[in-house]
């Protein structure tokens, strides 16, 4: 299993047919590779680094007397497990359900508030950035679209002037009605 330190790490997956597909972005305090650890398998994703930064691995031999010794650790790691599959079911739920501008409302103040303790999403937040972890191609395909819709999805939002962008980086300057298009409910 690895765990991300600092840095930004790309996970993707290949199909027969040569096309990748971007599973997610991971960012410090992330990790993958628990399937892997836990079934004694090899991984079946690629990760690849597109921030430099510190990646730490923890070995099964070392993991599962861990997990064995420790009941809160144990609870701990299946909390977190459960989060990551509960996030990955919405996501892909979100794929079906959603139209491309939900999908992307719900990606920015997904990566906004990643990092954030729950009470520090307010409504009186005048701005806040985001920085969109890779290329408009890469961050399309999370959503399922394609890079030039994504395009024309992010100049609306800054034409009703509820983001305004610089190069990667997204200023959300109407929280509250990006979180009302992403209909989360906090």
């Amino acid at each position: 299993m690895f765990v991300v330190k600092s840095g930004l790490i790309k996970l993707t997956k290949n199909s027969k047919e040569g096309k990748q597909h971007i599973v997610r972005f991971l960012f410090p305090g992330d990790y993958f590779g628990q399937f892997a650890l836990l079934h004694n398998k090899n991984n079946d994703v690629t990760a690849e680094i597109i921030e430099s930064g510190v990646v730490c691995r923890m070995h099964r031999k070392d993991f599962i007397p861990l997990l064995e010794q420790n009941a809160g650790l144990a609870f701990s790691f299946l909390m977190s497990v459960s989060e990551q599959l509960h996030l990955a079911e919405e996501t892909a739920g979100a794929l079906h359900m959603f139209e491309v501008e939900k999908r992307l409302a719900r990606l920015l103040v997904y990566l906004y508030t990643r990092n954030l303790p729950e009470s520090a999403l307010t409504m009186q937040a005048l701005r806040h950035s985001v920085d969109l972890p890779s290329a408009q191609k890469e961050v399309a395909a999370m959503i399922g679209t394609t890079a030039e819709t994504l395009s024309r999805k992010l100049n609306k939002l800054e034409a009703l002037k509820i983001i305004a962008m610089h190069k990667r980086t997204v200023n959300i300057l109407e929280m509250e009605t990006l979180i009302q298009l992403a209909e989360i409910s906090h």
